[in-house]
């Protein structure tokens, strides 16, 4: 939700400048969730009592990964303590800790029997760790549980925290995922709890760490071009391997507002000059989100 008022304002203005949008275009329409593994997934997480980031942040791509058994495993709760202008999980006071919920994501990345097993989270802001050692015993268990499989985690920043680092890097993933979002000059409104300096350098961090790392960005929410441009020089700069780019859509009308529908000349233009900077891999389209064929990545960079 819109809850503060530099958000407000740059939801009015973008609301104005931009018009009707009108319907979207024919590269953003989606499948309707169906198929037998969709459903044997939906009810896995059902009696496992998990939360994946596919259903909370209405991912357009839910049908297609379900249907390849696979998914984005969302740990900490369903409720963050951080108010992003895009983001369609619920804002609030979270819940206890579970700490059962490591072993309950292992048991399930074995029941699917999955090469490549994708962990983000809500932000904790309210822990003094930030949440970082649920991770470490979510990739703990595993890699006990499922020895051959890579595992990518996407963090928060854990307010720059090393400390959190550091227990993060007690059992290490294979691929690191910090998602950027959004360009420098909107973090105020899109992200107003982080920080664009801040989030690079957790990157260049763990990248000194000897880990292959990740980054993903929206467009469509009053970027321009050459912002965009800037910041894949950043990322390359401190050390990030991959990226990924998709066109953001507004999950409520109490979200940021949509200003533009980017092209598919457009994502090809990110992907090919992310490419020449120096990226391993760029995954840009619009309907790509940061774990949208994470597996295939895997096996590429690895």
């Amino acid at each position: 939700m819109i809850i503060n008022q530099h958000q407000k304002t740059y939801k009015d203005k973008i609301e104005k400048e931009k018009g009707d949008l009108g319907k979207r275009p024919e590269w953003l329409k989606v499948r309707l969730p169906v198929g037998d593994n969709y459903v044997e997934v939906r009810n896995l997480m059902r009696t496992q009592h998990l939360h994946t980031v596919c259903e909370e942040a209405k991912c357009p791509n839910i049908s297609e990964c379900w249907n390849h058994r696979t998914a984005t495993f969302m740990i900490l709760g369903d409720t963050c303590t951080r108010s992003c202008g895009f983001c369609n999980i619920k804002v609030g006071i979270p819940n206890e800790l579970d700490l059962n919920e490591p072993q309950r994501v292992a048991d399930s990345v074995k029941h699917l029997n999955l090469r490549h097993a994708v962990i983000t989270s809500v932000n904790r802001d309210e822990l003094k760790d930030g949440g970082a050692f649920i991770f470490a015993q979510t990739v703990k268990f595993i890699r006990e549980a499922m020895p051959l499989t890579t595992v990518e985690i996407l963090i928060p920043d854990f307010r720059g925290s090393e400390t959190a680092f550091e227990i993060i890097m007690n059992h290490p993933p294979d691929i690191l995922n910090h998602n950027l979002e959004t360009v420098q000059r909107l973090y105020h409104v899109v992200r107003p709890q982080a920080k664009y300096e801040r989030s690079l350098n957790l990157i260049k961090w763990f990248k000194t760490r000897g880990l292959k790392t990740k980054s993903g960005i929206m467009v469509g929410i009053g970027e321009k071009k050459d912002e965009v441009l800037e910041l894949m020089n950043d990322l390359v700069s401190y050390g990030c391997n991959i990226l990924t780019i998709g066109q953001y859509l507004q999950p409520t009308k109490m979200h940021l507002p949509v200003d533009r529908f980017v092209t598919p000349d457009e994502f090809r233009y990110y992907k090919e000059e992310g490419l020449k900077m120096g990226f391993k891999i760029v995954e840009s389209s619009p309907l790509v989100r940061s774990s949208y064929h994470a597996d295939e990545q895997a096996r590429e960079i690895f």
